[in-house]
């Protein structure tokens, strides 16, 4: 018997395989064309084209938004060991400069993160808030956890007002 030569229920068979696939494909193109926004003509060739185009106008858009969040990472980050508190009385102007806060402050954009670590002190978190919204920035979220017996880390979130 040739390869050619099918009996009459293969070639039945062959041909219902056939026409699912064309309606498998052709429910697909329905379905590429209704998330392809903005389509004029709905015949395949124009669904593929005009879905290649979409495609490509969203990984130029994805590169975009990335670009734009790597420039949004942190701008600046400042340390600093050796900064004095204004308290109530100067007079423990002259202490231990292990008893002076660890400051560290990031910028990003509007955005600002403090974070300190200090001496627990009477009304120190009162001086802290005061002193950062003194500067211009509101506070948007703050929270404060004991660390050790006698210190304190306190860390505000903040944006730079107008």
């Amino acid at each position: 018997m040739a390869a050619a030569t099918r009996s009459p229920s293969h070639a039945q068979d062959h041909i219902l395989a056939e026409r699912k696939r064309r309606e498998k494909l052709s429910q697909r193109f329905i379905a590429l064309s209704s998330i392809v926004p903005g389509l004029k003509k709905m015949d395949k060739a124009s669904v593929l084209g005009d879905a290649i185009k979409y495609v490509k106008h969203l990984q130029e858009k994805i590169k975009q938004l990335e670009e734009q969040t790597k420039k949004r990472t942190v701008e600046s980050v400042v340390l600093v060991k050796r900064y004095h508190l204004p308290a109530d009385d100067d007079s423990n102007s002259s202490s231990n400069d292990d008893d002076l806060p660890e400051i560290e402050a990031r910028a990003s954009e509007r955005d600002v993160m403090i974070r300190i670590h200090c001496e627990k002190q009477p009304g120190v978190l009162a001086k802290v808030l005061t002193e950062v919204e003194s500067l211009h920035l509101s506070i948007v979220n703050s929270s404060v956890m004991p660390f050790g017996n006698s210190t304190l880390d306190i860390t505000i979130v903040a944006q730079v007002t107008n």
